[in-house]
């Protein structure tokens, strides 16, 4: 006979997924129930379940954590992956921040296309993200925290357990005796989080009870309202856009200076960049949307670049050139790969009538267009193509000797352009962007 007093579980049977989990697995209670939870179902280990720990190597423990995973691992028959890494000390954003970097990187490289990386943040965890966003003044979508349903990396991230208690939690591991490492970190109110988790949290659960439901309901109706908002930034956003990466300064400025703060940060979070920061939005909103037609403005953050040329907004790497050492010799019989990650390419011929030299632009070239009898210099030229600036120190110069046949596609000198006329051929450079 079962025994009447022995603990339950408050945590329903897992849902049934048709694709395969990949489980961070850190060893702690949470993480714990998180993969014990989901072993139970059949359906679960069919699709496929496996799990990954992260070896920060912080704590003296690091390596006995480790065994510990792979021990718990073995007795269920879940495959573990174990990655070690290294956290910077020296990044400025703080060692906890750093670690969980790292994390989401690890976690990234190991994830495999459609698979779900299941973590196991709870209601206590989304209510201690809502007050820490509180506290920092963020809008909707900071208050929004903690997301059951995110796409990341090659796949998505899923939260199952994010509308329990951590209380259920340790309920389900109470009920199945269940063994977990106890992080001596988490004892230390060092940390802004452990600080709500062991001080505030606690005393204003004295006074309200539920504080902690109502903190992750306050956060899920922001993450409605964020949806909502988000849904009409998109549609918005399209109409503002020339081209991919690139605005249209007067219809973004034909919109309120609240809502083109939303969709400069929804611009440079769909092309998959750092967050823009709050300085991003003045710095644009104050020297780039004012600036003259013809002004090179820009505003750059994290290894990306946001520059305003002739009335539109483009969000680019940080500047990419050719070396001015770089020089190689090509026939034109296959695709030449240049240094910035661009290529350049003969069409419709197999190769050139001569090899050519090409090399990068180092100031002061001359030029002889089609029909013209005086050379140009290459750079008028470029200024009347259009070409952007940042794209002009990428481009692929071809010489034969000392004379200048061709500036990429843009700008293509009389004896080359006889020479592709006559064999129906054409020149494409397409430049890099990162």
């Amino acid at each position: 006979m079962p025994d009447p007093t022995a603990p339950t579980s408050p945590l329903p049977p897992a849902p049934d997924l048709p694709a395969p989990v990949l489980v961070g697995f850190s060893g702690g209670l949470d993480s714990t129930v998180l993969l014990h939870w989901l072993a139970q179902s059949p359906a679960q280990r069919a699709a496929g379940l496996h799990a990954v720990h992260v070896h920060h190597g912080l704590q003296a423990e690091a390596d006995r954590w480790a065994a510990h995973c792979e021990a718990v691992c073995a007795a269920w028959s879940i495959p573990l992956q174990v990655v070690r890494v290294d956290v910077p000390r020296d990044s400025g954003e703080g060692l906890e921040a750093a670690a969980r970097h790292v994390r989401r990187e690890a976690f990234a490289r190991v994830l495999r296309e459609g698979e779900h990386l299941a973590l196991a943040h709870h209601r206590d965890d989304q209510a201690e993200t809502f007050l820490l966003r509180a506290l920092r003044g963020s809008g909707v979508d900071g208050l929004a925290a903690i997301r059951a349903h995110a796409p990341f990396a090659a796949g998505s991230i899923w939260r199952p357990l994010l509308q329990h208690p951590r209380s259920d939690l340790h309920a389900h591991a109470l009920a199945h005796a269940l063994r977990w490492i106890e992080d001596p970190s988490n004892a230390s109110d060092a940390a802004d989080r452990n600080f709500l988790r062991l001080h505030v949290l606690p005393l204003l659960q004295q006074r309200w009870p539920q504080a902690d439901a109502a903190f992750a309901r306050s956060a899920e109706l922001s993450a409605q309202a964020q949806r909502l908002l988000d849904a009409s930034d998109h549609d918005t956003l399209r109409r503002c856009m020339v081209s991919p990466g690139v605005l249209d300064c007067a219809r973004l400025q034909r919109q309120p200076r609240e809502r083109r703060a939303r969709l400069l940060r929804h611009w440079v979070r769909s092309a998959g960049q750092p967050p823009l920061p709050a300085a991003g939005v003045q710095a644009i909103e104050r020297e780039l949307l004012p600036a003259a037609h013809d002004a090179d403005a820009q505003f750059a953050w994290q290894g990306v670049r946001i520059r305003r040329w002739r009335g539109h907004l483009y969000l680019l790497p940080m500047a990419l050139a050719l070396p001015l050492d770089w020089s190689v010799h090509w026939e034109g019989s296959t695709p030449l790969a240049l240094p910035d990650g661009g290529e350049l390419e003969l069409l419709g011929s197999a190769r050139l009538a001569e090899p050519v030299q090409v090399s990068a632009r180092r100031g002061g070239e001359r030029i002889q267009l089609p029909g013209r009898s005086h050379s140009h210099a290459l750079k008028d030229l470029l200024q009347q193509s259009g070409l952007p600036p940042w794209q002009r120190r990428q481009l692929p110069l071809l010489y034969a000797g000392e004379t200048l046949l061709a500036a990429g596609d843009r700008v293509i000198g009389a004896p080359l352009q006889q020479w592709l006329d006559e064999h129906n051929a054409q020149l494409r450079w397409t430049p890099g962007t990162a």
